[in-house]
C-alpha cells in the first residue's frame, strides 16, 4: 500500500471519528438542554405548589377564625334563647288565662252590657219626651229666661287605654287598670262588652265610644 493511500485512509477514519464524536456531543447537548428545560418546568411547578400551599394555609387560618366567631355567636344565641324562653312561656300562659277568663265571662258580660244599653235608651227616651212636652205656661207666671244647657263634662274612664289589637280580623280594645304593668291585668274588650259601668258601644278608627248608665255617651281617644 502506498504511503499516500494509507494517509488518506487514516485521514478518512479520523474524519469519521470526529463526525461520530460531534454527533454524540450534539445528542448529549440536546439531552442536557431537555433536562434543563424539564428542571425549569419542575421548579415552576414546585413554586406554584408552594404558592398554592401558602394560599391554602392562609385560607385554613381564616376558616379557623371564622369557626371560632361562629361558635361564639352560637353560644351567645343559646344564652339569649335560654333567657327569652321562660319569658315567652310566661307571656303565653298569661295570654291563655286572659282568653279563658274572657270566655268564662262572655255570657255575663253580654247580659250586663245589654241591660246597661237598655237603661241608657230608656233614659234618652225619657229625656226626649221631657223636651218635647214642656209644661204649659200660666198667665201669671213670668216667662223664664232661656238658659243654655250646660255642656256635659267628659268622664274619666276607670282604666287606661293601651291600644287596639286585631284577632281573626276583629278589633279589640286593650285596657288595664291605671298604672298597671302586668299582662295579667290587661283585658281585651270587643264591641258590646263592658268593664264595670263602662259599656263599649263601638270601636272607631281613632276613638272608642262607651255608654255609661245615667250619662251621655263617652268618647275616649285611642293612643
Amino acid at each position: 500500500m502506498k504511503a499516500s493511500t494509507f494517509q488518506t485512509l487514516i485521514v478518512g477514519l479520523l474524519c469519521l471519528a470526529i463526525a461520530g464524536l460531534s454527533g454524540g456531543l450534539y445528542n448529549q447537548y440536546q439531552h442536557v438542554a431537555e433536562l434543563q428545560s424539564t428542571n425549569t418546568q419542575y421548579r415552576q411547578t414546585l413554586d406554584t405548589l408552594q404558592l398554592d400551599s401558602s394560599t391554602l394555609k392562609d385560607a385554613q387560618e381564616k376558616l379557623q377564625f371564622a369557626l371560632k366567631d361562629l361558635k361564639q355567636m352560637v353560644d351567645s344565641g343559646e344564652q339569649q334563647a335560654n333567657t327569652l324562653d321562660p319569658m315567652l312561656d310566661q307571656w303565653a300562659q298569661e295570654i291563655q288565662e286572659l282568653r279563658d277568663g274572657l270566655a268564662a265571662r262572655a255570657n255575663e258580660v253580654d247580659m250586663t252590657a245589654l241591660r246597661a244599653r237598655l237603661e241608657q235608651v230608656e233614659q234618652q227616651l225619657l229625656d226626649l219626651r221631657t223636651q218635647l212636652s214642656p209644661p204649659p205656661p200660666t198667665p201669671s207666671a213670668a216667662k223664664p229666661k232661656k238658659t243654655a244647657r250646660p255642656k256635659p263634662v267628659p268622664l274619666s274612664p276607670p282604666f287606661s287605654v293601651l291600644g287596639v289589637e286585631s284577632r281573626s280580623g276583629e278589633r279589640f280594645l286593650a285596657v288595664a287598670p291605671p298604672n298597671s304593668r302586668s299582662l295579667m291585668d290587661v283585658r281585651l274588650l270587643h264591641s258590646g262588652e263592658q268593664l264595670g259601668a263602662w259599656h263599649l258601644i263601638v270601636l272607631e278608627l281613632h276613638s272608642a265610644i262607651f255608654a255609661v248608665a245615667g250619662q251621655p255617651d263617652q268618647n275616649v281617644h285611642l293612643p
